[in-house]
């Protein structure tokens, strides 16, 4: 999966959350969650959503590391499963 496939799967997993964010808008290296203001459960409900999606485990102690969309998406690729 390519950067720009990985940032689409997260805008689109977001969109489902927070259908209310303008997902194009957003910048990636500002906090995430002050971007589209997110209550803690719904950052949960968002970072679930984006494991199953992607089949990563995103750990709860690694979640307070996840702020930006650019150490989101540099997170999962990480832990991409290899064909």
């Amino acid at each position: 999966m390519t950067r720009d496939e990985l940032l689409a799967a997260i805008a689109q997993t977001l969109a489902r959350i927070a259908p209310e964010v303008d997902v194009q808008a957003l910048d990636a290296t500002r906090p995430l969650r002050e971007q589209v203001d997110l209550d803690s459960v719904d950052w949960m409900n968002f970072l679930v959503a984006l494991g199953r999606r992607l089949n990563v485990s995103i750990g709860a102690a690694d979640a307070a590391q996840l702020t930006t969309l650019d150490k989101l998406a540099d997170y999962l690729a990480a832990r991409l499963p290899r064909a």
